[in-house]
Order: C-alpha cells, then sequence, then structure tokens
C-alpha cells in the first residue's frame, strides 16, 4: 500500500499548454515593469544578485532574465522572480491556474484515507503554492503535505529524491511526466509511473507503469 505520493505539476497535475501559453508569457512580459517597479526590494535585488555579476539597473536585469528563459533555464533565482511575479498575477486575478479534472477528487480522496502528497517541481515552492491555491476547484494547498523545488538538486538527479526521502522520512510513489525523472526516482529507491496527459510530449520506450490520470493510483499498488 502506497502512503506517500510525490508529483510533478507540469504535464502531471497540470496541463503543458498552461505553464508555456500562459504563465511563462504572462512572466515575460511582466519582466521589465516587474524588475523596475520593485528594483529596491530586497527579495527581487537578492535574486537578480544571483542571476548574473554586476547586474546594476532593472533593464539590464530584465534582459538577462528573459535571455534565460529564452534558454528555458531550470535557474533558482529566475523560478524565484517569476514566482514572485505570478504571485501579483493570482492576488489581481489576472491569472487563474489550471488542473486536471482528476487532480482535486484524488488529493481529497488520500487526504481522507491518511496518505500523504507532495509537489516537487523546477518552478519555485512560491509558485507551486499560488497554483494550486487559485485552482478551479478552489484552495488546495491544505490537501497538500509539502513542497519541494530544485533548492534540493535536479529533478533528473538521484540524489534529489533521496533528500526528499529523508526529509519526509519515506519514499512512495513519484508521478511525472519525463521518463529521466521517473528513472532518478526510481534509482532512488522510490516507486515510478510516467503520466500520459494530452499535450505531454512522448517519451522514449521504457518499463514504468503509464497513467493517464492520477485517479490510477486509487486502485494500484504499482
Amino acid at each position: 500500500m502506497i502512503s506517500v505520493y510525490l508529483l510533478d505539476i507540469e504535464g502531471t497535475t497540470t496541463p503543458i499548454s498552461f505553464v508555456y501559453e500562459v504563465l511563462f508569457p504572462f512572466a515575460r512580459q511582466r519582466f521589465p515593469s516587474f524588475l523596475n517597479e520593485n528594483w529596491n526590494d530586497a527579495r527581487v535585488r537578492a535574486e537578480v544578485a544571483q542571476l548574473a555579476a554586476d547586474l546594476q539597473d532593472a533593464e539590464a536585469a530584465a534582459r538577462v532574465a528573459l535571455a534565460l528563459m529564452d534558454e528555458d533555464r531550470k535557474l533558482g533565482p529566475l523560478k524565484a522572480l517569476q514566482g514572485l511575479i505570478w504571485e501579483e498575477g493570482y492576488r489581481s486575478g489576472a491569472l487563474k491556474s489550471q488542473i486536471f479534472g482528476d487532480v482535486a477528487p484524488c488529493l481529497r480522496a488520500r487526504k481522507a484515507s491518511g496518505l500523504r502528497t507532495y509537489i516537487y517541481s523546477s518552478g519555485s515552492v512560491l509558485a507551486q503554492k499560488l497554483l494550486f491555491a487559485h485552482t478551479p476547484e478552489g484552495d488546495l494547498t491544505g490537501l497538500l503535505d509539502g513542497y519541494f523545488d530544485t533548492s534540493v538538486g535536479a529533478k533528473a538527479d538521484p540524489e534529489s529524491y533521496r533528500k526528499i526521502a529523508a526529509e519526509i522520512g519515506s519514499t512512495g510513489l513519484f508521478a511525472t511526466d519525463i521518463l529521466a525523472e521517473a528513472r532518478a526516482a526510481s534509482e532512488a529507491g522510490w516507486q515510478a509511473v510516467v503520466l500520459d496527459r494530452p499535450g505531454n510530449r512522448p517519451q522514449p520506450d521504457h518499463q514504468f507503469p503509464v497513467w493517464s490520470s492520477l485517479a490510477a493510483s486509487q486502485d494500484s499498488t504499482v
């Protein structure tokens, strides 16, 4: 019986299209004005300082951030700044997150059964919490037991999953849309499944279970 679940977001709980067609364009459009308006904010300046050396003004910082977005870099400071931009969007009502229809019922069923569910995403912990707090099904953060981002390590690195297991006191099942991540989790002692959701990128042939819905976990021990 699986008692701990670790979930990816993009392509697992949330359509890839939401990330690439809504969240990223929103951050890209807002980066210059956000940095200009918040240049004296200590949190913003701390993250900017980690993007590149000698960024002296908001315009230069925005150019660097947008270039890194073009490269799809999974850098902590970049993800943190994106999270702050999305925070403004969610709070203003300009953003509303998207989740697959099976996610909220699955999370509620797990919680009611005393099971634990965690999130591990390349997006910042702030961005993760915001996404689950602003879903069409309402605020789902109370159904989740914790969040992990790349501060624990890269998602294709088995050591990242060992660190998560050490922190939560258990391994369990990791669900993702990326084969390399499933392999890393498996190497670290986790069970793993690959999600085949609408819009997900095809993965190479593999031996992991393939689920089209998280609801499969309610009836499966893998």
